[in-house]
């Protein structure tokens, strides 16, 4: 079976409900899926996983968040090449650049990107965002 860690970093708990629904939905389908804050895994121990889904939501400029998440996505970009790995994110604001520019980061690195694009939801998931999120945790477990 393969190893799943789905990985995040919120600061508001939006991106982290949407993260541990990710998680169920994978769960549900089947897979072993480890539930991370960046802060608790390093780039290297999160390589090891077979799939990889990462959760960061727009700060500032649409970034990701700069003091945390962006070092550890930077240092884990090396290691991406032929890793299947799930985008995922909450904003607030403008029209989801940051996830853009994640994608196309990601798929630079030689990364598998599931859907070829991130899972994005405006603000604090409703019901039906919490639904998509389970669905592309199971569908990404079944990718």
């Amino acid at each position: 079976m393969e190893k799943m860690a789905v990985i995040y970093w919120s600061l508001s708990g939006n991106t982290q409900a949407m993260a541990e629904a990710v998680a169920d939905g994978a769960q549900a389908a089947g897979a072993d899926v480890k539930l991370l804050q960046v802060s608790e895994i390093s780039a290297a121990d999160a390589a090891q996983f077979d799939k990889i889904a990462l959760g960061c939501p727009a700060m500032g400029a649409e970034v990701l968040e700069e003091n945390e998440f962006e070092p550890f996505f930077t240092a884990l970009e090396g290691q991406l090449r032929g890793k299947s790995v799930a985008l995922f994110g909450s904003y607030g604001w403008g029209d989801g650049q940051w996830m853009r520019d994640w994608q196309e980061r990601t798929a630079a690195a030689g990364a598998v990107l599931y859907q070829n694009e991130g899972l994005i939801v405006n603000e604090m998931p409703d019901e039906a965002g919490l639904t998509a999120c389970r669905t592309f945790g199971a569908g990404f477990a079944g990718a």
